[in-house]
């Protein structure tokens, strides 16, 4: 329980620092953060893919970002309260590894 806590802090603490990012101190705090070995930059590219009610295809961006995510630790994040508090669908989110048409999809 205290390793998803930890985890919970990380993605709250990064998505602040993204939230606020008004200038360029706060942008290089927010890059430097990473999530599952993605950077919190790298996760943002995808919002629109995982935002409900009508996603957008995940971008080249957005795959690329992906490509050496941590699959299992993203699983993780399912059941958590804290993607839709960010308007994230975690359904959605865990389709992005197979529309990507990455190696190793999320099998949850």
């Amino acid at each position: 329980m205290e390793g998803a806590r930890q985890k919970l802090v990380v993605v709250l603490a990064a998505v602040v620092l993204v939230a606020i990012a008004g200038n360029g101190g706060f942008v290089q705090v927010a890059n430097a953060q990473n999530i599952c070995n993605v950077s919190v930059t790298g996760l943002m590219t995808c919002r629109p893919a995982v935002t409900s009610p009508n996603p957008a295809p995940p971008t080249k961006a957005c795959c690329a970002a992906l490509s050496h995510a941590n699959v299992s630790c993203l699983c993780s994040y399912k059941n958590s309260s804290v993607l839709p508090s960010l308007g994230i669908d975690p359904n959605l989110a865990l389709q992005l590894p197979a529309k990507c048409k990455l190696p190793h999809p999320a099998n949850c």
